[in-house]
């Protein structure tokens, strides 16, 4: 057999050399990413931890974390483990939290537009239809102007609508618009001034805080959100009476919000998870809602000794001039509150044309299957 030539053992030793070099390259590549390991963020939420509002970001940070197969990990913290609840924006902003979960409303002392998103009647759409607006009607790129206005260096997606929440809750029944006047109520945003006008002293407290001032007699009377909040919060313990049917928060939604920098340096694969996360979530949220808040609704009347009572007709119809009268001011005063208020004015009118002729009454078949002689009992 032939020996090799020297010439040719040469090449072959670069050969097996420049493979071997590309072998381990190979092999250490992937070493070199998992040494990177997962991205991780602290958020806070604007909620006490044993709120269901807290468990829906725990739910939208979970959704996260598992859509990217733990490469993001975002931990959730309750209200004031870093900054207390109304401090989330510039704590974000600022970069010292990477982001959090709560209500564009309690930035209102920011910019007084920010509680077009949720304090007021929603000129007769749903919260739903108020993010509709938001998505589709223009509402997305005037709140990415109103926070550039302010200097607020985050990203938002506003989520999960929410029903209708009650008047409050009292010590009495509240019969007429007088017997709000003197009363020490807790609300937020532009219901401050909507309920300031109608003679309340309002006390902008959040949500962890409300009950025990309640107790102490710092407050008469308080909203929050819905009965199953209410209830875990504890006001079934310090009040009897609550007023159901309000128009100063009829379509609210939560905030998403992330750090800008912090987001934009973000893979845009993640950046699409953390998008598509949210209408996931902003869905879920609903669901979940009419499930439990249903069964606290029921709960509290049978086991919490807990009176219902519907708003009176008179005092929404106050409410609704009253907010009309603020939101005229406001909107002399901030011409970005205008604008906007002019583009939600805009939609509603199309959109709640179209939902009032076409979407059915459920009030009849609620009637006719649990009125007094409902169809149900025979089915």
């Amino acid at each position: 057999m032939t020996k090799p030539t020297k010439d040719k053992t040469s090449t072959r030793r670069r050969f097996l050399k420049v493979a071997g070099a590309s072998a381990a390259a190979a092999v250490a590549a992937p070493t070199i990413v998992s040494a990177q390991g997962p991205i991780s963020m602290r958020w806070q939420s604007t909620w006490p931890s044993k709120d269901i509002f807290h468990e829906y970001a725990l739910d939208y940070a979970k959704k996260v974390n598992d859509m990217t197969g733990g490469d993001l990990k975002i931990e959730v913290l309750p209200a004031g483990a870093v900054v207390p609840a109304f401090g989330l924006l510039d704590a974000v902003s600022s970069g010292t939290l990477d982001g959090g979960h709560g209500v564009l409303v309690y930035h209102y002392g920011k910019q007084t537009a920010l509680a077009l998103w949720g304090s007021g009647p929603g000129f007769a759409m749903d919260a739903n239809m108020l993010l509709s607006w938001h998505r589709y009607g223009g509402g997305k790129e005037l709140l990415a102007k109103l926070y550039e206005s302010i200097g607020a260096n985050v990203v938002s997606f506003p989520y999960g609508p929410m029903p209708t929440q009650p008047f409050g809750w009292f010590k009495k029944p509240i019969a007429k618009a007088d017997d709000i006047k003197g009363l020490k109520y807790r609300t937020v945003g532009i219901s401050i001034d909507v309920f300031t006008a109608m003679g309340a002293a309002v006390n902008a407290l959040p949500g962890g805080e409300i009950v025990s001032a309640m107790d102490r007699g710092l407050l008469d009377a308080a909203e929050f959100n819905n009965a199953t909040s209410d209830r875990v919060l504890g006001f079934p313990d310090v009040s009897k009476v609550c007023m159901l049917q309000s128009y100063h928060q009829n379509a609210e939604q939560f905030e998403i919000m992330f750090n800008k920098d912090k987001y934009a340096a973000l893979p845009e694969k993640m950046r699409a998870i953390i998008s598509n996360a949210v209408d996931a979530a902003s869905a879920d949220m609903s669901w979940k809602a009419v499930d439990r808040y249903s069964k606290d609704y029921a709960e509290m009347q049978t086991k919490d000794n807990v009176k219902f009572y519907k708003t009176p007709d008179a005092i929404l119809k106050q409410q609704l001039e009253v907010y009309d009268e603020v939101v005229k001011k406001k909107s002399a005063e901030n011409p970005l509150f205008k604008e906007i208020l002019q583009s939600q004015l805009a939609f509603a009118k199309r959109t709640t044309q179209w939902e009032q002729d076409t979407v059915v009454s459920r009030k009849m078949a609620y009637d006719h299957y649990w009125g007094a002689n409902g169809a149900a009992k025979k089915i």
